[in-house]
């Protein structure tokens, strides 16, 4: 359906995930993967979206597909609108960043509704068989894992004053390893490395050395998972079971982390939202609650429900990394930039004593 068949590495595409094809495709528009994957032009795209005129199977593949199409704008739009970006961040009074699992998949792990994500291969294998379901798995473990660029990028912009205050729906860990302090960070769904006492709510990152005792479960009566983790209580005369502090689909959102969430969010004049479909309710209305007039800046893949609320601020589709990297350009004096990004492996080093 393209002439040119090749996309070229500074033009956009759209990457896309249908189901298995059948055996033959002959009598099909597109050269679909083993496991229903393609790649297209914007315009090739948007062309079979409006006007391809395919059979029943292929159609239903078109239709299948869109549901989590990952969008990647060319070279000169990230310029352009990197730099936009960065002059609103250096100008704006209170900036906060809003992430999600997008920010994290350049450390090493899988997303939830990208086109290889979690939620999105266990929907294909419930819908269309195991044969349907990505071959792509990554297998990693939490502690290895470290910061990516835009970790790092937000944190120095913390560090700088220029982000005043980050609301999180991970739950890695990243951000608070990567130096934001905890009175900067919302960690709206926990994170993997801290626990709270069930007895005296006292909150601790995670004592890696500390020995695991043979607890008694106790499920949640919300989400109907044991949140004990075979730990104790530190705190002198208390003796309570620690708990992960993981927010799981049932769970209530700390009060204390929610609070602090909202109130910097209602005196934001800028949001920065990276690697979010903002689809997760209640933090996705984190977002609505900036000041008037709407100043939104979503950087992902995919389509959210906010993306016409970005005509004041910016819609860049593709990764933070890439986005970042510019952006920080236009930031940092280019010494600067030279300094703090030849000190990664410094700080690469403090990550691992931190991690052990």
């Amino acid at each position: 359906m393209c002439e040119s068949q090749s996309i070229g590495t500074t033009e956009g595409k759209v990457q896309v995930r249908a189901f298995k094809p059948p055996s033959s495709q002959s009598a099909f528009l597109v050269q679909w993967g083993p496991e229903g994957h393609a790649a297209f032009h914007r315009g090739c795209w948007d062309s079979l979206i409006k006007h391809g005129q395919v059979g029943e199977v292929e159609k239903s593949m078109v239709t299948e597909a869109r549901k989590t199409a990952e969008y990647h704008d060319g070279d000169a739009e990230f310029q352009k609108e990197a730099k936009r970006i960065a002059d609103m961040i250096m100008t704006s009074t209170h900036c906060i960043a809003f992430t999600g699992a997008g920010i994290s998949t350049a450390a090493g792990i899988g997303d939830f509704r990208g086109i290889d994500g979690k939620w999105t291969d266990r929907e294909k294998k419930q819908n269309y068989g195991a044969s349907s379901s990505s071959k792509s798995k990554r297998n990693y473990r939490l502690q290895e894992l470290r910061p990516t660029y835009t970790h790092e990028a937000i944190a120095h912009l913390t560090e700088t004053d220029n982000i005043k205050f980050v609301i999180s729906q991970n739950t890695d860990g990243l951000h608070r390893l990567s130096g934001i302090p905890a009175g900067m960070l919302s960690e709206l769904h926990g994170n993997a490395f801290a626990n709270k006492c069930e007895k005296c709510n006292t909150w601790v990152d995670l004592p890696t050395r500390q020995p695991i005792v043979s607890v008694p479960p106790k499920k949640c009566p919300r989400c109907n998972i044991n949140h004990r983790t075979g730990r104790m209580c530190l705190k002198p005369g208390c003796g309570g079971y620690m708990m992960n502090t993981i927010i799981n689909f049932g769970d209530f959102l700390e009060d204390d982390v929610l609070n602090k969430a909202q109130d910097s969010a209602k005196r934001a004049d800028l949001v920065l939202c990276l690697g979010t479909t903002l689809r997760v309710s209640p933090a996705n209305s984190l977002v609505e609650m900036a000041q008037a007039p709407l100043r939104l800046i979503i950087c992902n893949r995919q389509v959210t429900p906010y993306d016409e609320d970005t005509r004041n601020g910016s819609r860049v589709y593709g990764d933070c990394d890439r986005l970042m990297k510019l952006v920080m350009s236009h930031i940092l004096p280019c010494e600067q930039l030279e300094e703090w990004e030849g000190r990664r492996p410094e700080r690469m080093a403090k990550y691992d004593s931190l991690r052990k």
